[in-house]
């Protein structure tokens, strides 16, 4: 009889346990690893970050899932323009994608000349760096860094390949409750640009707003488990990092 109550007890608490741990996860916080080079400079592979559900309110895609509970959003918030967003992609609503909000419903996003313009005005990028290194999937690309700076005022950094391959591009007119995405590392990111596979995503794909890092490990170096090669695969530097 004791051993049948111990387990019960047990069993509850364990239930209760994964009752709030979905709460959190679906309305407040909810972690995400960055498995992909596509936003380099401002996100690495290895980078584990919270995401907050809150800030645009909630759709189907806020729950474990994506269960038909419900249609549109509750509580809608509208993104800013440079914001980091988690979203389901277009094509399957099933995948987790990171990007850079560049345009908002009715903008139009396009590329002259290797230069971002937003609604035929140039972005303002200032060049920090003219020799850096960083990585796209398993190899290292060199890179022009710059810093941009959004009609908003928003700024961040962004990389493009030194010899600017990607000149020119149609223009893009966002849809009506649609957005436009970029990764950060404009050369090395499947991103709003390709339409068959992510394009303009609805209001109702966003999950959330990346916020911080609260943890990093470059797993090129070493896994989480290899505890000896904690100080040198441990990014202690990122951790507690605000996502700008």
């Amino acid at each position: 009889m004791l051993n049948k109550n111990f387990l019960l007890e047990n069993f509850k608490t364990l239930f209760y346990a994964l009752i709030i741990a979905t709460i959190i996860r679906s309305l407040i916080i909810q972690p995400f690893y960055i498995p992909s080079s596509s936003m380099e400079p401002n996100l690495l592979v290895g980078d584990r970050l919270f995401v907050s559900k809150y800030s645009y309110g909630y759709s189907k895609h806020s729950f474990p899932f994506s269960p038909p509970i419900f249609n549109g959003r509750l509580f809608s918030k509208s993104p800013k323009r440079g914001d980091v967003v988690v979203f389901k992609t277009p094509s399957d609503n099933r995948t987790d994608y990171i990007k850079r909000l560049i345009g908002i419903p009715g903008d139009k996003i396009q590329f002259i000349d290797s230069n971002l313009f937003v609604n035929n005005s140039e972005i303002i990028k200032s060049k920090i760096s003219n020799n850096d290194i960083i990585y796209c999937g398993n190899k290292t690309i060199d890179v022009t860094t710059f810093e941009e700076i959004l009609p908003n005022n928003i700024k961040y950094k962004t990389v493009y390949l030194k010899n600017f391959p990607y000149q020119k591009s149609d223009q893009f007119t966002v849809p009506e409750d649609h957005y436009f995405f970029l990764g950060d590392n404009r050369d090395c990111s499947k991103d709003s640009r390709y339409l068959s596979s992510v394009g303009y995503v609805h209001k109702d794909n966003l999950v959330g707003k990346a916020q911080f890092i609260f943890f990093s490990s470059d797993k090129r170096i070493g896994s989480i488990f290899e505890i000896w090669k904690w100080h040198k695969s441990i990014r202690f530097n990122r951790t507690f990092d605000k996502i700008n």
